[in-house]
């Protein structure tokens, strides 16, 4: 096992930089995943560690070997893609053993070999089958399973999981958790869903057009989100956003006015000058809907009912803002309904100008 090195990691094609000096530093064993919206770079990121791509700048370790122009099948390094690429004409058995009889390992070692990763993923009695008798998710563990046998020192995952159905990816999210835990093998991980993200991650890293925006555990980038970016892109229903402008303070907090002059008191350090603007951010299960009184008056858009939980969509009053509140299940509300939106202090995220966040340190 190794943990992994970036330092100042740019990537260019021509003139168009896509990578812009990423650093980051990946503890042995961890489970890292990659997140991003599609274009921001998270998958030449994993390009660049595995060495399909070459480094326009900066250096990459593995361990303590500096890995710039090790060639791939050198770094020990292991990667599932997408795609399944099962040979068809081939047994999973095969399959699995293709790349160690590449190697040049004995019949014996690659049978112990297959049979390990086998048993890991609960897929022995599959082994004589070909790929086309699998399922997409008995596909999928095959190809793990390919992976396992070459021990390596780093798994890369590129979007393993999104070929397979809901049901499927919640199963192999699961099984994916549990062979970290059994093999405590560093992994990195690229994907676009957030809950595949936030379920599996040891820490979070958020990308966006080739630069680090955050780096850290999940329920903190969630909680404390350096930026709008990070705030907007993990949750879903994504935050609201409310803009405001800084009307004061109080005990050393910053009250923020809303366009319907609604005045918000925040947890936030009163650093802002009155007149300022801000945005105010505000989980959906952050806010509760108030038929009268204080709070930012909305009307009802549309109500999303899921069983244990309602989403209502709300337009406000004086902005039109599109906002959104998990809401009572057994409650009814009525299409144009207005109710006002109130939260505590501390469930409020204040954002200066730049879309940073201000807080407490």
């Amino acid at each position: 096992m190794a943990g992994l090195k970036l330092a100042g990691i740019k990537k260019a094609y021509g003139e168009v930089q896509t990578l812009h000096g990423i650093d980051l530093h990946i503890e042995d064993g961890e489970f890292v995943v990659f997140v991003g919206p599609s274009g921001c770079g998270k998958s030449t990121l994993l390009r660049v560690i595995c060495g399909l791509e070459e480094i326009s700048a900066g250096d990459l370790y593995i361990g303590p070997t500096r890995m710039n122009d090790v060639p791939p099948a050198d770094r020990g390094i292991a990667m599932v893609f997408q795609s399944y690429a099962l040979y068809p004409h081939m047994s999973v058995y095969d399959n699995m053993a293709f790349g160690l009889k590449l190697a040049g390992a004995g019949k014996f070692a690659i049978r112990d070999a297959v049979m390990r990763a086998a048993q890991i993923l609960r897929i022995e009695s599959l082994l004589e089958r070909k790929p086309k008798e699998l399922s997409g998710g008995q596909r999928q563990r095959v190809a793990i399973g390919r992976a396992i046998v070459r021990k390596p020192d780093v798994f890369l995952f590129d979007e393993p999981l999104s070929n397979l159905d809901a049901s499927l990816r919640v199963q192999m999210r699961i099984e994916l958790a549990n062979l970290h835990r059994e093999l405590r093998t560093t992994m990195i991980y690229v994907t676009h869903d957030q809950v595949e993200a936030m379920t599996l991650a040891d820490r979070i890293v958020v990308l966006n057009a080739g630069r680090v925006e955050q780096v850290g555990s999940p329920l903190d980038l969630y909680h404390r989100p350096d930026n709008l970016f990070v705030a907007g892109f993990l949750g879903s229903p994504t935050m609201n956003f409310i803009a405001g402008t800084v009307h004061g303070s109080e005990d050393d907090r910053l009250t923020v006015a809303t366009a319907s002059q609604a005045v918000l008191h925040t947890d936030a350090p009163a650093r802002l000058a009155p007149g300022t603007p801000v945005t105010i951010g505000v989980r959906p299960e952050h806010v509760c809907l108030c038929d009268a009184g204080e709070g930012i008056p909305a009307r009802v858009h549309a109500v999303e009912r899921l069983g244990d939980i309602s989403y209502v969509y709300l337009h406000a009053d004086a902005s039109d803002e599109a906002l959104v509140v998990r809401a009572d299940p057994e409650r009814e509300y009525a299409i144009g309904q207005h109710l006002h939106l109130k939260a505590t202090p501390a469930r409020l995220h204040v954002f200066d100008e730049n879309g940073m966040a201000c807080r407490h340190a």
